[in-house]
């Protein structure tokens, strides 16, 4: 039985929901099928989160040494790559990259460290005493993405006046132990729900074309629903030389814009920003992710890839006639 997009898109709109089974049909989806849609991605992103665009931006500020065997990454200490390997950044330099961040029209800057997780004491307080800077000295939101976190850390991050914690489930439960077998996933599941518990509001997302099948991608956007995550970052591999991925190639423009269509579709109301591998995946096709759902992206380089120049992501906006959102938005 096909679907009515537009009558899905109306149940949507109106405080409904998309099944498993519904959104399994539309990822069989292809060719010119796929347009109606993106388009009612689109009307159910305009209808809840409007059309203005939320731009973040992310500084790594501990690279490499990951004791973490994750297939994708650069920053594994399993992995031989060539990735910057240093400590934790000083607070100087954390507080300089967020002022550019905002120049730059960011609404949110995150802090990115490498490894399981932050380190107690000299670290946390580095980037709480940061983000306390950043909240004086700024007008951006900061967010911190520090791996698997307790109670204690997550409640030290407010008190600091961090609003967002990021932490990426990355993938499907079922795929993720092709992914990476040194955690659970259920230890990420249960760092989403300590900083939910502690206040702060989470962004969690995963990375596509990994290997994993459409019905694995789905799979995972139900998760997010369950953990009822406040925005969620898809990210589109990027192979780099030296990690177990480095040759992949999983994933078509095409299927990238369906995904984030059916994520729209899963998760109505959330905010929905396309990070990392973005340039190499879509190519040509990076600004339809805007009309195939998206209501975001990062601008500015990645944890250890180069985005492309700030200057050109603003010019795509500006063809689109599509305006930036502020923080307060």
């Amino acid at each position: 039985m096909t679907i009515n997009l537009d009558l899905l898109a109306d149940r949507i709109g109106n405080g409904g929901t998309i099944t498993r089974e519904e959104a399994l049909q539309l990822a069989d989806l292809s060719g010119s099928a796929l347009f109606p849609l993106f388009c009612a991605a689109n009307r159910i992103k305009e209808h809840f989160v409007g059309d203005k665009v939320f731009l973040c931006s992310i500084i790594n500020a501990k690279s490499g040494r990951c004791p973490e065997n994750c297939s994708f990454c650069a920053q594994s200490a399993h992995h031989r790559t060539d990735a910057p390997v240093y400590s934790l950044i000083d607070e100087e330099r954390m507080v300089a990259c967020a002022k550019e961040a905002e120049k730059s029209g960011s609404s949110c800057y995150g802090i990115i460290t490498s490894g399981t997780s932050v380190k107690k004491g000299d670290e946390l307080d580095r980037i709480c005493n940061a983000v306390r800077r950043i909240r004086r000295e700024t007008g951006i939101t900061p967010s911190c993405s520090l791996g698997i976190i307790d109670a204690e850390t997550a409640s030290a991050l407010v008190a600091a006046g961090v609003e967002t914690y990021h932490h990426n489930l990355e993938t499907a439960r079922s795929f993720f132990p092709n992914v990476c077998t040194t955690h659970d996933y259920e230890e990420d599941v249960e760092t989403v729900r300590v900083a939910k518990q502690a206040g702060l509001k989470v962004c969690c997302g995963g990375i596509f074309g990994l290997g994993e099948s459409a019905a694995q991608r789905i799979e995972m956007a139900f998760t997010l629903r369950e953990l009822d995550v406040d925005s969620i970052p898809l990210n589109f591999l990027n192979p780099i030389p030296g990690t177990r991925l480095e040759g992949a190639h999983n994933i078509t423009p095409m299927e990238c814009l369906q995904t984030i269509a059916l994520f729209r579709l899963i998760l109505p109301t959330k905010r929905i920003s396309i990070c990392g591998g973005r340039e190499k995946n879509l190519r040509d096709l990076q600004s339809w992710i805007f009309f195939a759902g998206a209501s975001g992206t990062m601008i500015g380089n990645y944890l250890t890839t180069t985005g492309r120049a700030a200057e050109e992501d603003w010019q795509m906006l500006k063809d689109l006639n599509l305006s930036v959102a502020n923080c307060c938005d």
